[in-house]
């Protein structure tokens, strides 16, 4: 009698159970099934650049991919199978790629619908020219552990490639000090290369350009000469820092301000580097490791020429008691705004009617700046004219706006350095949903 009391409470007791974990499912299920249709109504569902691909008939639903996220709602669990939820504000971590425990996730650049422009680069980063490479971002995997560690492999590879029998001032020319130059800079000086790094503005490339303070997301990395650098959550300080350090203890032959206007072959593995300060450089090897936004892009609007026009914020502290225009709906646009919003009258022009390609922290932000009055929000406006002490925008009815202003930045993304690429003979593609594979 008692054991079939006990086996009765326990068949209750697993009953509840899987009652219960059902029931989770099926609430969870319906929670991202309206995050899904939110961020398809908001424009977010749709990829922007690189971002994972879900197979669901090799999900089994772990979740894994979720907690290896560092972003919030990119990834959620619908009827047990991973799916995408704001996949517009995924910024290619790759860390749900690498933690899938059966292999249900691949790395995909573009979209059957929205073609990348990207340079033909070989599994060993080696372009179509023997002896030039590209690594980081320009070839499609950015953030900075990816870069760095793009940029130890490409540098390998090029050493190894190197004839001795061909004569030439340096072994190897590294153009660009962001992470994956420094990382190639490292390599290059462990494996005994002659060679300089080259740095168009100044080290740290993109990450330079970062606001001050401003938090850079990354993992830890394995660098030459240093070994395991464990950053996770730091600022750009604390990272330019580290860097310029690795440079001054190593020796590191960095040549800052120094932009390559163009690459041509003078014969197999002999290259010549022409400098816009008029100084050439010879060398048996390239590695390009430029970022993916070469020259801020300009909107071409009366005025912009002024000199309160800028297209980056690098130290917001001595700009106060200023009347602000932010325009772009991108992070760097609403970083910017949050940075000046304390201590100036800030409003950002956007020409779409939700900031739906920004990192779910950076929403919750500006939706507490918004309602709070302290950014005011210019929403489906294009900037028509920029004058001394006022801007002109035009809103979706085509009417002018005219606004007081005193400083104008402009958020609008970069130029590919497509030009720069196809000079130097690199073939550019434009790529439609191009699966990137493990290297």
């Amino acid at each position: 009698m008692w054991e079939a009391l006990i086996y009765s409470i326990v068949i209750l007791i697993a009953a509840f159970i899987v009652w219960y974990y059902l029931r989770a499912g099926i609430q969870q299920s319906k929670s991202i099934e309206g995050k899904v249709k939110q961020a398809q109504e908001e424009g977010r569902f749709q990829p922007v650049s690189l971002h994972p691909h879900i197979d669901p008939n090799r999900c089994i639903g772990s979740g894994a991919c979720i907690r290896a996220c560092p972003e919030e709602d990119i990834i959620g669990l619908l009827d047990g199978r991973a799916t995408l939820i704001n996949a517009s504000s995924c910024i290619g971590h790759g860390a749900c790629f690498h933690s899938c425990p059966v292999d249900a996730i691949s790395l995909r650049i573009g979209t059957e619908e929205r073609g990348i422009d990207l340079p033909h680069v070989k599994p060993d980063y080696e372009t179509n020219i023997s002896g030039i490479y590209i690594a980081g971002e320009l070839g499609g995997m950015g953030l900075i552990k990816n870069s760095a560690d793009q940029g130890v492999q490409a540098c390998t590879n090029a050493a190894a490639a190197l004839p001795k029998e061909v004569a030439c001032d340096l072994d190897l020319v590294i153009i660009g000090a962001g992470p994956a130059g420094i990382a190639a800079a490292l390599r290059a000086k462990e494996l005994g290369l002659n060679f300089k790094l080259l740095e168009q503005d100044s080290l740290g490339g993109t990450v330079f350009t970062y606001p001050r303070e401003k938090v850079v997301m990354t993992q830890p990395m394995d660098l030459p000469l240093f070994g395991k650098l464990k950053f996770y959550n730091t600022n750009k300080e604390e990272l330019l820092s580290t860097w310029s350090k690795l440079i001054e203890d190593h020796a590191i032959p960095l040549q800052e301000h120094s932009k390559v206007k163009a690459i041509s072959e003078q014969g197999d593995y002999h290259f010549k580097l022409e400098l816009a300060s008029g100084e050439s450089l010879e060398c048996r090897s390239v590695i390009i490791a430029i970022g993916r936004r070469g020259s801020p892009r300009k909107l071409g609007v009366a005025g912009e020429e002024s000199e309160k026009v800028a297209y980056r914020l690098l130290e917001p502290e001595n700009i106060q008691n200023q009347k602000v225009l932010v325009v772009g709906g991108g992070d760097s646009a609403v970083e910017a705004a949050l940075l000046l919003m304390n201590h100036n009258q800030v409003s950002i022009s956007y020409r779409k009617a939700h900031f739906a390609r920004i990192k779910k922290g950076n929403q919750i932000k500006l939706e507490e700046a918004l309602a709070s009055g302290k950014i005011k929000p210019l929403l489906e406006t294009n900037l028509k004219a920029i004058e001394k002490e006022a801007v002109f925008l035009l809103d979706k009815e085509g009417q002018e706006l005219r606004i007081d202003n005193q400083k104008v930045f402009i958020f609008a993304g970069g130029e590919l350095p497509i030009s720069f690429l196809q000079s130097a003979g690199i073939t550019v593609e434009k790529t439609f949903g191009k699966t990137l594979k493990k290297h």
